[in-house]
Parts: C-alpha cells; sequence; structure tokens
C-alpha cells in the first residue's frame, strides 16, 4: 500500500496539538470528581500512576513512529507485524470505539454549551459534527490549524484558572489528610484517570503525512505526553485547593465549581469556553484520525476499496471523512450514558494499546532493519521489555469496567462476531504490504 498521495502538512507542533488535543477532552471536566471521591487529595497521586501504563504504551508508538510511520498505523502496524487478520479485527473494534467517543465528545460539548444557551441536544450534535468534516475536508494543513488554534485557546484559559486560582485561593490545609481513604483508594482511582491520557498517540494515525516524520513523531510524542502530566497535576491541585477533597468528590463540574469560588460570575462563560474548545479540539483530531484507518483498510482492501480514495485537490480521504461523520450521526443512535460510552471507547483502545505494543517488541524481535532506523529506540532487551509490559497492562486493563456497565462488552463481542462474518463473505483481498 502506498500514501503517496496524501500531504505532508503537519509539522511538530501540529502532532503535539494532535496528541495533546485529543487527549485533553472530556475526561479533564469529569474525571477528577469521582477519582477525588474515592482517593481524596490523594488523586493527584493516582494520575501520576494512571500515566505509568500510557508511558510504556507511548515507548512503543514512538519507536514504531520513528521507524515505520504510516497513515492508519493502528491498522497498519498490526496487520503488517503481527498477522493482516490481527490489524482488520483491531481497526474493525475501533470502529465501535470512535463512533463512541464522536458521541461522547459532541453530546458533552452540547451540553456544556447550553449552560449559557438552551440548545436542542441532537440537532447541535449534528452541526458540530458537520463542523468537523469541513474542518478536515479541505486539507491536512486546515485539521492542523484548526487545532492549533483551539489548543492555544484552551490551554490560555486554562492558564488562566490555575494562576487565578493557584494565587489567591488554594488553600494547602484542603490537601489534608493526603490518604483520607488509606493508599487502596489512591490506587482505586487510578482507573478512572486512564482515560485522561488516552489519545496521546493520535499523530502516529497520519504518519505519512507528518513532515520529518521519523524525528518529529517520538518528540511530539514525548511533549504531548509530559505537557498533559503537568496540566492534569496544575488543574488538579487548584481544584483540590479551592474545594477541597469531599467537596470536589462530590460536584456534577468539578473545575467550574472550583472556578465560583474565586472567580464569581465569571467562572461559568470561562469554563464553558474551555470545555468547548477542548472537547470541540478533541473531537476535530478524532475525525482526522479515524478517517486515516478507515483510508489505511480501505487501501488495504479489508473495507470498501473506495475508502482509500485521496481527493485530487485536498489530498485528503475525502471518502472516510464523510464515512466518519456517517457513522456519528449513526452513533447518535446509542444509549446517550457516559458510562456506557466510555467503556465503549475505552475497551477497543486498550485492545489497540496492546497489539501495538506487542508489534513493536515483534519487530525488536524479527525486524533488525526497523529496529536500525528507528530514530527513537532503546536498547534491543529494554526495548522488547517495554514493548512487552505495555501489551501486558494494556490486556489486564481491559477487564477493569466489566463491574461496572456489561452491556458495552457484549456490544463489542457482537460487533467482533459481525467482523469475522464480514470476512468470511468478502474475505480480506490481500495482505498489507
Amino acid at each position: 500500500m502506498t500514501d503517496a498521495k496524501l500531504a505532508r502538512g503537519i509539522d511538530l507542533w501540529g502532532v503535539v496539538a494532535l496528541g495533546l488535543g485529543t487527549a485533553v477532552g472530556v475526561s479533564i471536566f469529569s474525571a477528577i470528581a469521582p477519582a477525588a471521591r474515592i482517593a481524596g487529595p490523594a488523586m493527584l497521586l493516582s494520575a501520576l500512576l494512571a500515566a505509568l501504563p500510557m508511558y510504556l504504551i507511548a515507548v512503543s508508538y514512538a519507536f514504531l513512529g520513528s521507524a515505520c510511520p504510516a497513515s492508519g498505523a493502528s491498522f497498519v502496524w498490526p496487520a503488517r507485524f503481527l498477522h493482516p487478520a490481527w490489524g482488520f479485527y483491531i481497526g474493525w473494534a475501533r470502529i465501535v470505539a470512535n463512533v463512541g467517543a464522536i458521541v461522547v465528545l459532541a453530546l458533552v460539548l452540547v451540553k456544556y454549551a447550553s449552560m449559557l444557551v438552551p440548545l436542542p441536544t441532537r440537532p447541535t450534535m449534528l452541526a458540530v459534527l458537520l463542523l468537523a468534516l469541513i474542518a478536515n475536508l479541505f486539507g491536512v494543513h486546515i485539521a492542523t490549524r484548526v487545532q492549533k488554534i483551539l489548543l492555544v485557546g484552551m490551554l490560555l484559559l486554562f492558564a488562566v484558572f490555575i494562576t487565578w486560582g493557584g494565587t489567591t485561593a488554594v488553600d494547602t490545609a484542603r490537601l489534608q489528610p493526603l490518604f483520607p481513604h488509606g493508599v487502596h483508594g489512591m490506587i482505586a482511582a487510578t482507573p478512572l484517570l486512564m482515560g485522561l491520557f488516552f489519545g496521546i498517540e493520535a499523530a502516529t494515525e497520519a504518519g505519512a503525512e507528518v513532515s520529518d516524520s521519523r524525528r518529529t513523531i517520538p518528540l511530539g510524542i514525548a511533549l504531548s505526553i509530559g505537557s498533559a502530566t503537568l496540566l492534569y497535576l496544575a488543574v488538579g491541585f487548584v481544584a483540590l485547593g479551592v474545594l477541597g477533597g469531599d467537596a470536589l468528590g462530590v460536584s456534577e463540574a468539578p473545575i467550574l465549581d472550583a472556578a465560583k469560588r474565586f472567580m464569581g460570575p465569571a467562572a461559568t462563560p470561562l469554563i464553558v469556553l474551555a470545555a468547548v474548545l477542548s472537547i470541540g479540539k478533541s473531537l476535530n483530531a478524532l475525525f482526522a484520525m479515524f478517517s486515516r484507518s478507515l483510508y489505511a483498510m480501505g487501501v488495504a482492501g479489508m473495507l470498501p476499496r473506495a475508502l482509500g480514495r485521496v481527493h485530487p485537490r485536498w489530498q485528503t480521504p475525502h471518502i472516510a471523512l464523510i464515512a466518519v461523520f456517517t457513522l456519528g450521526c449513526v452513533g447518535m443512535l446509542l444509549p446517550m450514558e457516559l458510562t456506557f460510552l466510555f467503556l465503549a471507547v475505552n475497551i477497543p483502545n486498550l485492545l489497540k494499546y496492546g497489539s501495538i505494543c506487542l508489534a513493536a517488541a515483534r519487530v525488536v524481535e524479527r525486524q533488525p532493519d526497523l529496529y536500525d532506523v528507528a530514530a527513537f529506540k532503546f536498547g534491543r532487551r529494554t526495548m522488547r521489555g517495554l514493548g512487552y509490559a505495555g501489551a501486558a497492562c494494556a490486556t489486564m486493563l481491559i477487564f477493569v469496567g466489566m463491574e461496572a456497565d456489561w452491556r458495552p462488552y457484549v456490544l463489542l463481542l457482537g460487533w467482533m462476531l459481525f467482523g469475522v462474518l464480514y470476512c468470511k463473505i468478502f474475505g480480506m483481498r490481500h495482505k498489507t504490504s
């Protein structure tokens, strides 16, 4: 397969904007409250623990991104380095994940915007999806420019929150005791915060469109995950220092409730705008990344080949982008329950992460030429160990949400059985080169 027709329009800051922009979305506005309820101020340590698996996983992404950049990498790498069928089923499972993520992002964005102006939920969600389609359809440079603008706006608003609250309203006494529910509470809160880091690797999905990708991708991933960690710790510290663990734990809008304590009436428009910008850029990045996955599977003949077409003028996978928009519209028929939707997103994502880490370990073992050309790597033994460790972490985390809601697991199982049927009827027309 070839990515020759796709334009190289993503620079280092575009990689950061896609990675940081995808990760910093809904979770920061919702996950810290239940985490504080379980762990108290130790939630800050829970966030660091939650970051560890993603740091492991990010190493594999940076390694493969510097050795073998490709658009639709989450499909291409497992298909090439594990087995074509493996790549297909990972890509197939991620259709559910991406549709669920699109619905979550659009739904929460509309809910926040409705705090300022009453809006009809589904019609506004449809309008939001249409804007994301337009932003991505006419060139990757336009999508990355939109992403950078939204990211800068969000960071400025969070900087106001952190600086204003940190200098005028934080009381460190509210951070005591650090472990009100013991070390067990800190550990129990960790799974709730792992979603904070999902998407850090997003730019690898457009690897063939990244300028100087072998250097830019690993550096961009490092900057993305490092800055996301600092941002989450700073926002969490201010929220805890202003509200305290108990009040934060019962809040339905934790960042907004904290901001109201020191900003007064200005809090609502500022935090709502921050949420809209944050969620909007995640949705913009998701359109770009999801379409590249469908594009790669179309080029490989594992989905209809029309998905692999590139517009001759815009140099974007326009059919795949329209398919993403259509699937998002269909996704609005899913239950509008965030727990259900979050799990429907997280399970396939963890399958993807485990597969990429396993692919990285296999490259070290079986592809010495690719290992040698990788711009980012550790020693062979270390690199292989990190790959297998990341795969093991992702596999264990898949089952964390089983007790919360079993329905997404059934949905995914049914979707995968449908994928088996699809393969038997249409077959995989050829393997990825």
